[in-house]
């Protein structure tokens, strides 16, 4: 086979993983949602324990990213700036639109709300940055060389994976914040960085009141 034949074929196994991955997989599990209901974290685990090993045992990549301590110390200023104004502005609006949902789980469930803390991080918050930006960044690089382009992907891909919850508010939320995930991981190239970014605002959103937007019914 010619090395353009080559290139070609490649390409096209990278567009048809893509495809599969982050549109076709989040539209079958849509359609299944209502079965997955104590699954979405386990499918998530397993999901980004794949996308870890297909990166450490790709040569070209630089595993000092999953932590990437310059990059990390770098950012987290600004990434804790952006939170803490994020924060307060969300509960501003919030107390004003829905007064009666503010706080509602810490105060209502602090127990559920304190596993939280300690599950959300790990098991969803971790996986997910693993799979939409440490994979997605690097596995599609040849594909989309622009890092602009990625980070379009990685967000509208990132905000589309939650069609599961059925609602466009979940989608909406969540294409703006992986925007600001993927932006955050193309400066710093700090997987830890952009996994504990995306915990506080998880954490935050279900602590505010909006984590009905992203719970599934049996």
């Amino acid at each position: 086979m010619k090395p353009s034949s080559l290139t070609r074929h490649s390409s096209f196994k990278s567009w048809l993983e893509l495809t599969l991955l982050f549109l076709f997989l989040p539209t079958f599990l849509w359609q299944f949602n209502h079965l997955i209901t104590y699954w979405v974290l386990p499918i998530l685990t397993v999901i980004g324990a794949i996308c870890l090993w297909l990166l450490i045992s790709d040569e070209r990549f630089k595993r000092f990213r999953l932590t990437n301590k310059l990059g990390f110390y770098k950012r987290i200023a600004n990434t804790l700036w952006l939170f803490f104004a994020v924060m307060l502005g969300s509960t501003f609006i919030f107390a004003l639109i829905a007064p009666e949902s503010l706080f509602k789980l810490p105060i209502e469930g602090p127990k559920t709300w304190l596993l939280l803390l300690f599950l959300y991080p790990l098991f969803s918050a971790l996986p997910q940055e693993v799979i939409f930006r440490t994979f997605l960044f690097h596995r599609y690089k040849t594909i989309l060389p622009r890092k602009r382009h990625r980070i379009w992907l990685s967000s509208t891909s990132f905000g589309f994976a939650h069609i599961i919850y059925g609602n466009w508010v979940a989608v909406l939320l969540s294409t703006l914040a992986g925007y600001c995930f993927s932006k955050t991981y193309a400066v710093s190239r700090s997987t830890l960085l952009v996994a504990l970014e995306h915990s506080l605002w998880g954490v935050w959103l279900f602590t505010l009141g909006l984590g009905q937007f992203f719970e599934l019914q049996a």
